[in-house]
């Protein structure tokens, strides 16, 4: 099995949205993915709600995304899938930084 975790920070404002707007599209899109897209075992994502205001630019991300895929083919079927493609042209649109880890266990 393959973890795909992704933290990104927001823009305050980017697409006619708020931070926290277009978090909850990131957060949405990235839900309608479950059982779409062969190999993608489950998918959660949510907002942080912690104590920075969401686009702020502080040290804390302001929304993460947890995946996990049955193989490394899977991810890399999930990466470059049309409808995950949809979300990453948004998403680069909005964010101001990305991290991500990828193990196996």
């Amino acid at each position: 099995m393959i973890r795909h975790i992704v933290f990104w920070k927001l823009k305050a404002n980017a697409e006619g949205g708020t931070a926290k707007e277009n978090g909850q599209k990131m957060v949405d899109a990235f839900h309608a993915l479950e059982g779409k897209i062969p190999g993608l075992v489950s998918i959660e994502s949510g907002l942080n709600f912690g104590k920075a205001e969401l686009g702020n630019g502080d040290v804390e991300y302001d929304i993460a995304l947890d995946t996990t895929f049955r193989t490394k083919e899977a991810l890399d079927f999930y990466q470059g899938h049309p409808e995950h493609q949809a979300i990453v042209a948004f998403v680069k649109k909005v964010v101001t930084e990305r991290r991500a880890v990828d193990f196996e266990f």
